[in-house]
């Protein structure tokens, strides 16, 4: 029998391993969801003294009830990060109320610059999944710092968005979220881009089922979406975040080849060069696989131009 500790067990061996930097609601809630799935070791790591040993004892414990193996290690340092498939990072300030995501960007690079540091070089095959705001400019910071090629650096955000627009649809037409197929472009900020174009429900294209008013304002609210939570709870969201990058860790560790929208560097693609922006792509274990380029209308198209703009002045703030 294995010699259990009070706040922590030895890892087992023969599984790959996930590291989730950041131990507060949304990280947490990642390594919840990707203990469920049963098919890693997660290290989830943290600055804050037994915070995360806490954290990671009560996912283990909660194993016993749901029928997952206990196999989550929480720590302070990065040296049981070693070795990780993929290193998610959620590290840095939470918005709160009047806070834009960009007023996190010269707090947040610093945070997200250090961890990345001492991640990659525990680390240097892995694959860094970023979900940390302000989320296009922080994936520039962690492609920066650790020169890994674009296909290992990527950031969620378009899972998230979509799955707000999804269930702003689902209530609007009385329909099965699960029946609703969406997808959200652009920036992660106000100047995200829904396309209604390509959203139906059923397959039924939503324009035929719900006016363009009544479209219009599930655009606005699904723009503004982290903004009404965070004006609700005083913090950012954490549920849904979370179980997103979870998604996107399914994806690359199971080669599922699933295309999702993701925050990806593009050179050219969408008519966008040298920017981190959300577009469809194909997840696998190679990261980024392939990014998928949308028959979008003008209007559309213009929005996603505008967007990147707001990105770029953002990035512009970028001290690396």
């Amino acid at each position: 029998m294995t010699d259990v500790g009070r706040h922590e067990f030895t890892p087992f061996k023969g599984r790959r391993k996930v590291t989730v930097v950041g131990a507060g609601n949304v990280g947490a809630t990642c390594a919840l969801e990707l203990a469920r799935r049963d098919y890693a070791e997660v290290v989830l790591v943290d600055i804050i003294e037994n915070f995360p040993q806490g954290k990671a004892l009560d996912i283990n414990q909660m194993g016993a009830v749901l029928g997952f193996e206990p196999r989550v290690v929480g720590t302070n340092g990065y040296d049981e990060t070693a070795g990780s498939d993929v290193i998610v990072v959620t590290a840095g300030k939470p918005r709160a109320p009047g806070m834009s995501r960009d007023d996190l960007v010269t707090t947040n690079e610093k945070i997200v610059g250090a961890v990345v540091e001492a991640a990659v070089r525990q680390s240097p095959e892995a694959i860094l999944v970023i979900v940390s705001n302000p989320l296009d400019a922080m994936c520039h910071v962690a492609k920066n710092v650790s020169g890994w090629p674009k296909n290992r650096v990527f950031g969620m955000a378009g899972i998230l968005d979509t799955s707000r627009f999804s269930t702003f649809i689902s209530w609007a037409t009385g329909s099965s979220v699960k029946d609703v197929t969406a997808t959200v472009l652009g920036g992660h900020g106000d100047q995200m881009v829904p396309v209604v174009s390509a959203t139906t429900v059923g397959g039924i294209p939503l324009r035929k089922l719900v006016g363009d008013d009544e479209i219009a304002a599930m655009v606005d609210r699904t723009a503004k979406g982290g903004g009404e939570i965070v004006n609700l709870l005083g913090t950012s969201a954490w549920y849904a975040p979370g179980a997103a990058a979870a998604q996107m860790v399914d994806s690359i560790m199971l080669d599922e080849k699933r295309v999702l929208p993701c925050t990806a560097y593009l050179e050219g693609e969408y008519g966008i060069s040298d920017l981190y922006m959300g577009v469809p792509v194909k997840l696998g274990a190679g990261g980024v696989e392939e990014i998928v380029e949308l028959d979008l209308s003008d209007d559309e198209r213009q929005a996603l131009e505008a967007s990147a703009g707001a990105v770029r002045e953002v990035v512009g703030v970028l001290s690396t």
